[in-house]
């Protein structure tokens, strides 16, 4: 199947829905026409010129709605891709709780004049209507507590919605980043990923094949993550993965995580974001490595006999040895090791001219 045929498709599918909504609107203008026709000329002479007269008519108006129609249909479209399933289901629920309360509230009106029933009637099924969606779906969590249910992980936000490349799934590194949490909400997983995965862990070099199934063990780790929830999205005759990938998220509003650069370039052409696994953990890199040398005021004395503690402008606690003596003065030290803790980093050094 060629590359273009989903598109081919999605055309296809658009104009019949204009085709549609034009063949409601021509029998009935027909229908209006021939009506007017005998009205006008109770002999029959003309009629036939009047039915076609307004199914011209509804032809045209017919075109005119029915794209209209297509353009709304797109957007609703559009706007429902991007909305989580939990907070749709709220917003369904805050819905027929609205039309309750506006039935309710309409009893007392079948006791006016027709004239006035009607209007305020289909005034407080919109508003009683609109306000119980609207409420569903911002307070859909509290309604799922109501009856003892959680939604496992929702993507309220533009950043919560994210869709996975092969490269960051072979990475395994984001599996850490949603244990952690810097990783969470919805996560689209396109099709495409899978068959790449699949086709790398059959393949014949066994290094390929580690790879693959790397991917694919850390795709298991993340669906079992209570904090993410996948979602499958299927699409036919698709052979550029990455392209599919880049639009899926500029379409859903999401992010793209990845360790591709080049992919992560043309992301952000398209002002798609992005969150590189690689730029991340640069940024969190220790900036300091054995035989640097670096300046620090000693402030206090360490817990090892002559040892001295001083501190960096960010916090970082830097051990001196053998600098007992220099507490309370700037010193040049020379770093020996780095160590990660969970509070931070501590820089183990001594002084810059203890070699001397």
């Amino acid at each position: 199947m060629r590359k273009d045929a989903p598109d081919r498709e999605k055309r296809a599918l658009r104009g019949r829905l204009v085709e549609g909504v034009r063949l409601i609107f021509i029998p009935v203008l027909a229908t209006a026409g021939y009506e007017l026709g005998a009205r006008r000329n109770p002999s029959g002479g003309q009629t036939l010129l009047w039915v076609f007269l307004g199914a011209g008519v509804g032809y045209v108006i017919g075109g005119v709605a029915g794209r209209l129609t297509l353009r709304a249909v797109t957007g609703l479209e559009r706007e429902l891709g991007r909305t989580p399933a939990p907070q749709l289901a709220g917003g369904v629920v805050g819905l027929v709780i609205g039309l309750i309360v506006s039935a309710l509230l309409m009893v007392p009106l079948l006791f006016l004049p027709p004239a006035v029933t009607w209007p305020c009637t289909l005034f407080i099924y919109l508003v009683f209507g609109s306000l119980g969606f609207r409420l569903g779906e911002a307070k859909y969590e509290d309604l799922f507590g109501l009856v003892g249910m959680k939604p496992r992980a929702t993507a309220s936000a533009r950043g919560d919605l994210h869709v996975i490349d092969t490269s960051a799934l072979i990475d395994g590194r984001v599996a850490d980043l949603v244990a952690t949490g810097f990783v969470s909400g919805t996560v689209l997983l396109h099709d495409g990923v899978l068959r790449e995965l699949q086709a790398i862990s059959d393949s014949s070099d066994p290094r390929r094949r580690q790879r693959g199934r790397r991917g694919l063990d850390v795709l298991v780790e993340l669906q079992k993550a209570p904090t993410v929830q996948f979602q499958l999205v299927e699409e036919v005759g698709v052979m550029d993965v990455d392209a599919a990938l880049v639009r899926l998220a500029r379409e859903r509003g999401a992010s793209l995580i990845t360790v591709d650069h080049n992919l992560a370039k043309v992301a952000e052409a398209l002002r798609v974001p992005v969150a590189q696994i690689n730029a991340l953990a640069s940024k969190f890199r220790v900036p300091y490595t054995a035989g640097d040398e670096i300046s620090v005021r000693l402030v206090k004395e360490g817990r090892e006999h002559a040892q001295a503690i001083g501190y960096l402008e960010d916090g970082t606690m830097v051990v001196v040895e053998q600098a007992d003596d220099h507490i309370g003065s700037q010193v040049d030290v020379k770093v020996k090791n780095v160590i990660l803790t969970t509070t931070g980093r501590m820089v183990f050094a001594q002084l810059a001219d203890a070699e001397v």
